[in-house]
């Protein structure tokens, strides 16, 4: 169990192998035994062409209220639950549950990516499998047998994570030093170079980076830094997938 945790590394190259469906079923199965709060998501499984970097699958892990809604009306009840609460556990049961998939397909070869851009794309997901109201696309995994064998990524050192008892105060140089861990860990690896993955500056700033320090922080901040600045266009997607959770209702 321990091995492919702390191996596990994002594949961006896949063989054109397409596992088959009893494997298919055992990564979905293992993530069903992920704990959840109410099994509030659905998974889409896409087995059609391929998929980005080649994957052969792609799977979409939603929230989902539409089966909650039809089961509780089976039961006669109706939701109550403001849309924020239950999107918030929804989120957790479909986070968890893709998690859960992630390990089990490495423990039989297989590889993946998590990609985040799933609620920006709600309406075509939406029309491709023909989803009902109330449910909402949280994050997708391309999956398959790896053509590439990449070194686990950098993660930040413990004490920047854990913290026992008490939040602390970070002093700078503790800050710095999870910096560096990152930064010259990605470096060593070329990762920014090889990808030609470095964002560019979309505000009034001095470019003062090229390939030779451009790495995992600095990408981090331009990301944050400058994208998605208003709440508008996600609540957008919500709203379409049958969420309104800045409604008169709820606010109140």
């Amino acid at each position: 169990m321990l091995e492919p945790l702390m191996q596990r590394k994002s594949i961006r190259r896949y063989e054109k192998k397409v596992p088959p469906g009893e494997t298919i079923e055992k990564i979905v199965r293992a993530g069903q035994q992920a704990p959840f709060a109410a099994q509030l998501y659905s998974i889409l499984l896409s087995r059609e062409g391929r998929h980005q970097f080649g994957a052969p699958l792609l799977f979409t892990i939603c929230a989902d209220l539409h089966k909650l809604e039809r089961v509780m009306e089976a039961r006669d009840w109706k939701i109550v639950t403001n849309d924020l609460s239950l999107l918030l556990f929804a989120i957790q049961d479909a986070i968890l549950a893709a998690g859960q998939m992630v390990t089990a397909a490495e423990s039989m070869g297989l590889g993946s990516c998590f990609l985040g851009g799933a609620p920006y794309q709600a309406e075509k997901i939406i029309e491709k499998y023909s989803l009902p109201p109330r449910v909402f696309p949280i994050v997708q995994l391309i999956m398959g047998y790896p053509a590439e064998n990449p070194p686990p990524r950098p993660r930040y050192p413990l004490d920047f994570v854990l913290f026992e008892e008490k939040y602390p105060e970070f002093s700078g140089e503790q800050v710095q030093r999870a910096m560096r861990v990152m930064d010259e860990g990605y470096l060593q690896e070329n990762y920014y170079e090889r990808r030609t993955g470095m964002i560019d500056l979309e505000i009034e700033r001095e470019e003062t980076f090229s390939y030779e320090n451009y790495s995992w922080t600095e990408h981090i901040s331009r990301k944050w830094g400058q994208w998605l600045t208003e709440e508008k266009e996600i609540l957008e997607k919500l709203r379409a997938c049958g969420f309104d959770i800045c409604s008169k209702t709820n606010a109140e």
